[in-house]
């Protein structure tokens, strides 16, 4: 019945200018307004991310987005030059970069000014 379907999906924010700039600015990606006061990410290859303001948002306490990337070092290292603190968890063995050695990819996670959780993995091309 979906399986043709094109889904999207989307996630709260408590101050939309905050978002904006955030994922246009900073991370570098295409935002544009929505004329419900909504703001649309883009992102290769996919549908839009719906980012929708609301008064009693409440941080995902989950990765809400992943962002593959060939090389996590570099990225980190200028994402860290825009601002970006990357996240320390003891459990997940992040190094002082925030950057997890467990099993599996390279992945390292920081949050929007929301609080929402966000990761840059390393996917090989």
């Amino acid at each position: 019945m979906l399986e043709k379907s094109k889904a999207f999906s989307g996630f709260s924010v408590d101050d939309i200018k905050k978002a904006k700039t955030f994922y246009r600015d900073t991370l570098g990606l295409t935002v544009k307004d929505n004329p419900m006061g909504l703001l649309e990410l883009h992102i290769e290859g996919g549908n839009a991310i719906l980012i929708y303001p609301k008064p009693n948002h409440t941080p995902a306490t989950f990765t809400i987005l992943n962002f593959p990337v060939p090389a996590i070092e570099k990225t980190v290292a200028k994402l860290k030059e825009k601002g970006i603190v990357f996240e320390q968890y003891k459990e997940l063995n992040t190094d002082k970069n925030g950057i997890s050695h467990n099993e599996g990819p390279l992945i390292a996670w920081f949050k929007d000014p929301a609080g929402n959780i966000l990761s840059i993995i390393q996917i090989d091309e």
